[in-house]
Formats: C-alpha cells, structure tokens, sequence
C-alpha cells in the first residue's frame, strides 16, 4: 500500500476508537479488542498505569505497549514530548513528572484524540500540557526543542521509521534523549499478515525486525542505545513463518540520546 494509504488507515482506525471511547486497560490491543476479530487479536496487556503520578483514567485507552516514561529519565523542569500522544495518558504521567515548571507536548495526526486529550487537559486544569496536530514524519515543531521525546506503541505505525527518528533527533536538544516503546518482530510475517490493513492498525505489520529498528535509530544518530525492557506478546497462529521459542512478535522500550 501507498504511504497514504497506510495513514489513512491508521487514522480512520484510532479516530473511530477515540469518537467510541474503545479501550480497556486490562485487556487490550492495538486495534482495540471490540474491533478486532479473532485471527487479529493482538494480546497488547501492559504494565498498569493506574498507580503512576498523574494517572488520569478517562486517558488510558489500553493502547500501550509499555510505560516508557518509566525509563525516560524525565527530571522537574523538563520539555517532554509524546509521539502519538492519544487522549494524553502518557503526556498527564509526564506532566507529573516535570512539574509546574516543566511543559509536555503531545503530537497526534487524529483529530477525534487532539481533542478527547484537550478535553481532558481543562478537566484537569493543567496550564503547561498542550497537544498539537502533527505528522510524526514531519513534525511541526521547532529544532532542539526538547530534553526527553517519549512514544507508546506508536512508531510501528509510521511508514517510514528512518524519517521518523531522523525528526526526533532535530527536534531534541542537544544532550536530549528519546525513550519509546514500541512492537518488533523477530522472524518473517506471513505473506497475509504482510498485506492486512487490520494488522497494520493493530501495530503488527509495520513493525520492523528488532535489528533492522536498532539499526535505523544508530543511522540516524542515536549513540548509548539501549533496551530497558522486551516482553514477548501472545498472538494467534498463523503470522509468522516459522513458530518457535526464538520468533515472535515483541514490544521493546528502548533509548537513545543527541550527541
């Protein structure tokens, strides 16, 4: 498919979720499980959020793949920004993170999520969290502007992984540092896992190799790479090539920082 086709897709998908308030944090997947027929149900269960600073439940649509600001290293003071930022669960855990003089930036291309996390945002009363309408690949947003870019589960569905931490690293401030967690493969899809539209939503065929990931983060200037956490996701049969204890499909949170 088209790249835009594929965004298409993606957008028309998490658009519906966010107008159906789809989501449960308990048990989940990418493509939300109501939506989801059995052959694509993709397990996404997390780590819970409920116990975090900042925890907002009316933010938490279950569509994580982890929790990497567990990992970011986020300090009081801090710019913070989220790729893919949804109704804001990741950006409000942010948020009380930095403090009341930290700011957090949320980046989402579905308008239906920009404005469930606006609505959020002024419930909660929060001053210095704002969520723009964005392409990750081109982000509209200035150079060297952010201490910490975190993501959740989100880069999978970007057609073109290089631009996407190439956009990362021009907008990080020198010395900044980007933590995501995101779905990798290890082993080769099917032919039809390939070409599933339902899949790409539900972050599984535009997921990379876990080396070919690695890869395009060191190439686009990332040094002290590093893998905080890798957990295998269950799933049905019949997606990759070969099964084995090795192969899978996995969620991994990984860092890196601007020279």
């Amino acid at each position: 498919m088209k790249t835009e086709d594929l965004k298409f897709i993606v957008k028309e998908k998490y658009g519906k979720i966010a107008r159906e308030n789809q989501g449960d944090v308990k048990s989940s997947c990418c493509c939300s499980s109501s939506s989801c027929t059995d052959s694509e149900f993709i397990s996404m269960i997390g780590d819970d959020y409920s116990k975090l600073d900042g925890y907002n439940p009316d933010a938490d649509m279950g569509l994580g793949c982890g929790i990497p600001t567990h990992f970011a290293g986020i300090k009081k003071g801090d710019s913070v920004l989220d790729l893919g930022s949804g109704a804001g669960n990741d950006c409000f855990v942010a948020r009380a993170a930095v403090g009341p003089d930290g700011h957090v930036t949320g980046l989402d291309f579905t308008e239906a999520m920009i404005e469930k996390a606006n609505k959020n945002a002024a419930k909660l009363g929060l001053t210095n969290v704002d969520f723009v309408y964005g392409d990750i690949e081109d982000m509209p947003l200035p150079a060297n502007s952010f201490d910490v870019v975190v993501s959740n589960c989100v880069l999978n569905l970007v057609p073109d992984k290089s631009k996407a931490f190439y956009e990362i690293l021009r907008v990080l401030k020198p010395g900044g540092h980007f933590c995501v967690s995101d779905v990798v493969i290890k082993g080769e899809l099917t032919e039809s896992a390939r070409k599933s539209a339902e899949l790409y939503a539900g972050c599984v065929s535009g997921a990379l190799k876990m080396q070919d990931y690695l890869s395009i983060i060191e190439k686009s200037g990332f040094a002290d790479i590093t893998i905080h956490k890798e957990r295998k996701i269950e799933m049905p049969e019949g997606i990759l090539t070969s099964e084995n204890d090795n192969n899978g499909i996995f969620s991994i949170t990984v860092s890196g920082y601007k020279l």
